[in-house]
Formats: structure tokens, C-alpha cells, sequence
């Protein structure tokens, strides 16, 4: 595909389909920023208060105990200690498994029926009754499921070529070297991204198949894998925006609620209150990301269409002209 090798028409499939996105959100804005965004309320606090709660150890002990886990094991694959970015990615990866785990119950329902909500309005051009949103949960929960081991196999593949690379380099006595650990390092680091990329991107693909055929599992990954095929790039350029938006989310809840809570020591009314409409931003961005990912599978539905007709007619065209030929 030409897309594929020319970021410029990436980039200009991508804003239409934002553009397209946000007019769809306008459209329907009643039903998506108060049904909607309020069931993916829980959702966006428990990821808000996750984030503030889960790096202090004196509140729980399970990020210490994560981040002890991952040194250990780490230092027992043979990763240098010394490495930079190993020590983030072991601060990362501990904050992002215990914040899953804090916010594994709500992801599991209150997020997952919001994007079956939205799938389901998007799908039928109607605004879905609750029963009717509820009867796509179980396959898009089954797509979640196996979406959060391909994750982990993301991980592991990762990992595992690491530990091959930095085992490799100690074998031939490379490992000593500054640079040459600086440069694995930050191939590792470039690696370790695009990959974990382009799973989360698999796996929202999966989850919108799922909603909109009502049937989960690895067969809905592999089939988001064939739809994204050649369109890897748009996806990328539409993930930036809205990931941007999340992690700025988050930043003015660290700045305006948690850092207040700690320079006053308690809550007051109005802390709470720029609390909530933090999380209630956040809850709309959510929604816009479903939407954005419905958009994009409707856009690669219907280019493998045209694509298809295309070469069917085509085949047509030359066949009848090589029988005219023949008769002539």
C-alpha cells in the first residue's frame, strides 16, 4: 500500500478520520458526554487516583513489591544494572501493573460497557438502550481478556530479545563498553515502544470487531490484525493525539488536586470539585478515543472494499478485452 510508505497521506487519512470523529462525537453530544461519559466516570477516577496513590509505598505495598520483583529479575536475566533505561522501564512497568491491578474491577466493567455503549450508537445510528449496550459486553470482556495476554506476550517477546542481545554482546566481551550499552539501550528502548504501539493499537481494533460482531476471542485479534494491515501508520498518528491528551489529563490532576492535597494536608470542597471535572475530561476522552477507533475500522472496511472491487473489475476489464481480442 502506498500509505504505508508516505507518511504525508498517513497523516492526511488521519486528520479526516479525527475530523470526522469529533463531528460524530458533536452530533450525538447529548447522549455521549452525560449516558456515556458518566459510566466511564468510575472508570477515569479510579485511573486518576491510581496514579496519585500507587508510587507512594507508605500507602501500598504493592508497588515495592512489584518493583522489587522486576529488579530481581531484571538482574537474574543478566540485564546491566548500571543501564538507564532499564531503571525506567523497572519504575514504569511496576507503576503501570499496579495500577492496573487497582483499577483491574473498573476496567472490567464500567469501561468495557462504555465502549460497548458507543460501539453499539455508532453502529446502529441510534441511541442504544442499556439491555441492548449489555449484550455486547461478554464478547468484547472475552476480547479484552486475550488482549491483555497479547500484551504480556509483547512484553515477553521483548524482553526475551534483550536478554539475547545484551547476552551476545557479554559473550563476545562488548558488554564493558559505554556506548555500545548506551546504543542497546536505546534500540531496546525505540524497540520496546513500537511494539508495545502497535499492540494497544491491535487490541482497540479487536475490541470495536468484537462490539460491532458480537464475538470475542484470538480469532477478533487476528482478524483487527489482517484490517490494520498496510494502515499502521494512520493508527499511530491517531493513537498520538488522543495518548497526548490522556497523560495531559493526568498531569493537571498530579498538579491541581494531588500536589494541593499535599501542600494543605486535608481535601477541601473545592479540590474535590476541580477532582471531578478533571475526571470528567478524562471520561470524555475516553469516549472520544472509542469513537475515533470505530472511525478508523469503518475507514479500513471500507478501503479493503474498494480495493477489492477494484481488482475484481479490473480482472473483469482484462478478460473481456482479451476475449474480444480472441474473436477479432
Amino acid at each position: 500500500m502506498q500509505e504505508e510508505h508516505n507518511p504525508r497521506i498517513a497523516m492526511g487519512k488521519a486528520t479526516k478520520i479525527l475530523r470526522r470523529s469529533i463531528h460524530t462525537f458533536l452530533q450525538h453530544y447529548q447522549h455521549f458526554t452525560s449516558i456515556v461519559a458518566l459510566i466511564a466516570f468510575p472508570f477515569s477516577v479510579s485511573v486518576l487516583i491510581s496514579q496519585a496513590i500507587v508510587p507512594s509505598s507508605s500507602t501500598s505495598s504493592l508497588f515495592p513489591t512489584i518493583h522489587n520483583r522486576l529488579q530481581s529479575l531484571f538482574d537474574a536475566a543478566g540485564f546491566p544494572p548500571s543501564s538507564q533505561f532499564f531503571t525506567i522501564l523497572t519504575q514504569k512497568l511496576s507503576q503501570t501493573i499496579s495500577s492496573s491491578i487497582f483499577t483491574l474491577p473498573f476496567t472490567l466493567t464500567f469501561l468495557l460497557i462504555t465502549k460497548a455503549s458507543i460501539i453499539q450508537a455508532l453502529n446502529f445510528h441510534k441511541n442504544p438502550s442499556f439491555s441492548s449496550a449489555l449484550s455486547l459486553y461478554p464478547a468484547i470482556l472475552i476480547t479484552h481478556l486475550c488482549n491483555s495476554l497479547l500484551i504480556l506476550s509483547a512484553n515477553a517477546t521483548v524482553f526475551s530479545l534483550l536478554f539475547i542481545a545484551f547476552n551476545f554482546l557479554e559473550g563476545f566481551g562488548f558488554s564493558d563498553s559505554p556506548k555500545t550499552l548506551l546504543f542497546l539501550s536505546a534500540s531496546g528502548a525505540v524497540l520496546y515502544s513500537i511494539v508495545l504501539a502497535n499492540a494497544l493499537i491491535i487490541c482497540n481494533m479487536a475490541l470495536v470487531l468484537s462490539g460491532t460482531e458480537k464475538s470475542g476471542g484470538y480469532l477478533t485479534i487476528l482478524k483487527a490484525c489482517l484490517v490494520i494491515r498496510g494502515r499502521t501508520s494512520t493508527a499511530l498518528f491517531l493513537a498520538l493525539p488522543v495518548s497526548l491528551g490522556l497523560a495531559a489529563i493526568e498531569a493537571l490532576f498530579q498538579y491541581r488536586v494531588v500536589r494541593a492535597y499535599q501542600f494543605e494536608g486535608k481535601l477541601g470542597s473545592s479540590m474535590v470539585l476541580e477532582g471531578v471535572f478533571i475526571a470528567y475530561l478524562y471520561s470524555i476522552l475516553v469516549v472520544l478515543d472509542t469513537i475515533v477507533s470505530f472511525m478508523f475500522f469503518k475507514s479500513c472496511k471500507t478501503s479493503s472494499w474498494v480495493e477489492c472491487t477494484d481488482e475484481e473489475s479490473g480482472g473483469y476489464t482484462n478478460l473481456k478485452t482479451a476475449l474480444m481480442k480472441e474473436v477479432s
